[in-house]
């Protein structure tokens, strides 16, 4: 049951992220990325400073070691998840202004791949049937995702680039979450994260409050929804899956990201897109199937003929 609260917390995180795609759009009509990265950040970290203190108080109170402990290892995971945080969407957004969306989708998802590669470095198992998936899931992105020829161009590589800060987030978030509280590591990642861009908008940028404003009603909306809510969903879901399982569920998001653009920007699926979308579904069912359960079904209906 834990598993399955972990995968429908990281699934309602993919659908938030994809369907957020047409928002973080129209944030660019109005400031440039590392401002926009800025305001939703810190503003999401503040949407979550009310709901922190309501669970603390109803928290059982832990000793003084253990908060002193524990104090450690919040600042470390949530500077390290900041970081990792701030550079993949920047890399990612500098990237997407010199490539197709769906370029940019699919190389994006390729820390579905990175997440268990570096994981092997960290003494993290991953059987066969979830590198199946992995490779499973990779071939749905691309018959979502990729219309013509695959080329390393300039805003290709820094997407790329992103992706591999995508992949040390989710790595980092799976080394902390176990050991701190979930909301506060997601409080001091978006804080990082924040402040990470906003020392970068006063020095590449020039922003401007008017038109922050101005775009005010996408930016409440990403924090919310897509910082305030998605991430910490993200922190939450994954301490009951693995972070290879939790990679795979979240790269939905391009799925959700089609299917959002279909809804809202009139955008259609051909056949091929189609294909890929299920293709992604069974990947995602496959990364949660373990060789010792499939043993046992296997076994009962071998039962069952004789």
């Amino acid at each position: 049951m834990k598993q399955l609260k972990g995968d429908l917390l990281l699934l309602i995180t993919a659908i938030i992220w994809g369907t957020s795609f047409v928002s973080q759009k129209l944030g660019m009509n109005y400031i440039e990325p590392f401002t926009f990265g800025a305001s939703r950040f810190l503003l999401g970290a503040v949407v979550l400073i009310p709901v922190i203190i309501f669970f603390d108080r109803t928290n059982k109170k832990t000793t003084k070691t253990k908060v002193e402990l524990k104090r450690k290892d919040l600042l470390m995971g949530g500077l390290l998840c900041g970081g990792a945080l701030f550079m993949g969407a920047s890399f990612q957004q500098w990237g997407i202004v010199g490539t197709s969306a769906g370029k940019a989708g699919f190389i994006t998802a390729l820390y579905i791949v990175l997440v268990p590669i570096f994981g092997l470095f960290m003494n993290k198992k991953v059987n066969l049937l979830t590198w199946f998936g992995v490779a499973l899931a990779i071939f749905g992105l691309y018959l979502l995702t990729i219309q013509k020829g695959f080329t390393l161009e300039r805003g290709d590589a820094l997407v790329l680039i992103g992706t591999v800060f995508w992949a040390f987030q989710i790595i980092f978030v799976d080394m902390f979450v176990d050991k701190v509280d979930a909301l506060k590591l997601s409080f001091i990642q978006f804080v990082a994260a924040g402040f990470l861009s906003a020392m970068a908008a006063m020095i590449f940028e020039t922003p401007e409050l008017s038109a922050i404003l101005e775009g005010s009603a996408v930016i409440i909306y990403t924090a919310v929804m897509v910082v305030g809510v998605a991430y910490t969903l993200q922190i939450i879901g994954q301490k009951y899956t693995s972070p290879t399982a939790a990679a795979v569920i979240m790269s939905l998001e391009s799925v959700f990201a089609v299917i959002s653009g279909a809804i809202f920007l009139n955008e259609s699926m051909n056949t091929k897109e189609m294909l890929g979308c299920l293709i992604m579904f069974v990947a995602v069912v496959i990364t949660q199937l373990k060789p010792e359960d499939l043993n046992k079904i296997f076994r009962r209906k071998a039962k069952e003929v004789n």
